[in-house]
């Protein structure tokens, strides 16, 4: 992992690798030119209802500019990076069925989402407050040679920057597991081979908008012809705490995996109840992340029914060998490349209708460790538990909930 701030620069694209050695003979200009984490990251086109548009954006990840279209001499190819590709808070929520205004259990659940809120690195926001980083500086040269060259603690590239709360705008990701609960990581006993589970996911929804973000995770009711008013309650947040997704170093390209590991804040140990065991969520744990290549054939009726992710030609041909009116392939043996493919870019989970696939990996703060690596889980693991002293209310203001609309004893081990 990076062990300076300039080597966790170039690896965040901040500063790009070729641009490293220049850096260090500064200019008086305190302009940068902005690489990509994977080489290139060409934007979405926007989308409505707060959706998150790419063009000419800041990067939620790195707080960098980037720009909405390729520049002369990049490639459209993906360069496979190993290490923390992303790192945020992670949200677990429950939404019981239509007319069931208290879950007693995981049959009452409708739905089961994880919402994923990006942050920048922890070491980038240094000890200023929220009000001050806000301010535009221009940097003295020396202090920032001093800064970049600054020594890491080992795993800071996983731990995310605190969350603002009560903001107006904030990037997210919504992502609905089918199976209404996490895979469990088991081991196998003595002999045995060892049998994973694997579940569905799917992202929903994408978005900066907290006011939409609520309002529909919210209360609802509507009218049908046959059974007149129906009524939805509001969804129930069942854990909060930060993530980490990282891509592991693989001698070929078919053994690289991407692990995303969480250590929950909320509730505390103490307080994980059966809520949080139905639904597969420990204190800390971590699971396989798999992208489906959404031109390869639905393997189940649900995914025939469901509409894909409209990824750009640069993703298709970049990370899974093969894009729309191409002939030939040049990933994998079928047609359409590659069926699926670990998370080489967070740009994968950036659009609606992306399929994932969630296997599972370890739980505990050891088996977060060992999937992280490089000390990731530990420095991921104590940051949350620092957290873990924030109240209530800042946990559902960082989402923009209110506690007069959702309720607060699901976050303590109750079903509700």
């Amino acid at each position: 992992m990076p062990t300076t701030r300039r080597q966790a620069a170039i690896a965040e694209g901040i500063i790009p690798p070729d641009h490293a050695e220049q850096g260090k003979k500064r200019s008086t200009s305190t302009k940068r030119k902005v690489g990509t984490v994977n080489g290139l990251r060409k934007q979405k086109a926007s989308k409505s209802g707060g959706s998150l548009s790419r063009d000419d954006e800041e990067d939620t990840k790195t707080g960098a500019k980037r720009s909405a279209t390729p520049t002369k001499g990049q490639s459209l190819s993906i360069q496979n990076t190993t290490g923390t590709i992303e790192r945020g808070h992670i949200y677990f929520l429950y939404r019981p069925r239509v007319q069931v205004d208290e879950a007693q259990s995981i049959d009452d659940i409708r739905n089961f989402h994880i919402i994923l809120v990006p942050r920048p690195p922890e070491f980038t926001q240094g000890q200023e407050s929220s009000s001050q980083r806000n301010e535009v500086k221009k940097p003295d040269p020396s202090d920032v040679d001093k800064a970049e060259m600054t020594v890491l603690a080992p795993g800071t590239d996983a731990v995310p920057a605190p969350d603002d709360v009560h903001p107006k705008k904030k990037s997210y990701r919504l992502i609905t597991i089918g199976k209404k609960k996490l895979p469990s990581p088991k081991s196998a006993k003595e002999g045995e081979k060892l049998r994973q589970e694997t579940f569905w996911g799917s992202v929903t929804s994408v978005g900066n908008d907290l006011d939409s973000l609520a309002k529909g995770l919210g209360e609802k009711s509507y009218e049908t012809k046959t059974r007149g008013t129906r009524h939805e309650a509001p969804a129930r947040l069942v854990a909060r705490g930060g993530y980490a997704i990282v891509n592991s170093e693989a001698n070929i390209p078919s053994k690289r995996e991407t692990h995303l590991g969480y250590h929950v804040s909320h509730p505390g140990k103490i307080d994980m109840g059966d809520v949080q065991k139905s639904l597969g969520i420990f204190s800390a744990s971590s699971f396989i992340l798999q992208v489906k290549n959404p031109l390869a054939p639905a393997t189940g009726p649900q995914q025939a029914h469901s509409k894909p992710a409209e990824y750009p030609d640069w993703i298709l041909r970049g990370v899974f060998g093969a894009g729309k009116g191409h002939q030939k392939q040049s990933r994998g043996r079928e047609r359409y490349g590659l069926r699926f493919v670990s998370c080489e870019t967070p740009d994968l989970l950036d659009y609606e209708g992306a399929e994932l696939l969630l296997i599972a990996g370890r739980d505990g703060e050891e088996g977060l460790e060992t999937s992280l690596g490089d000390g990731r889980g530990t420095a991921l693991s104590d940051m949350e538990e620092k957290e873990a002293h924030d109240s209530v209310e800042k946990v559902f203001g960082e989402l923009g909930l209110s506690l007069e609309e959702f309720p607060v004893e699901s976050l303590r081990g109750s079903w509700i």
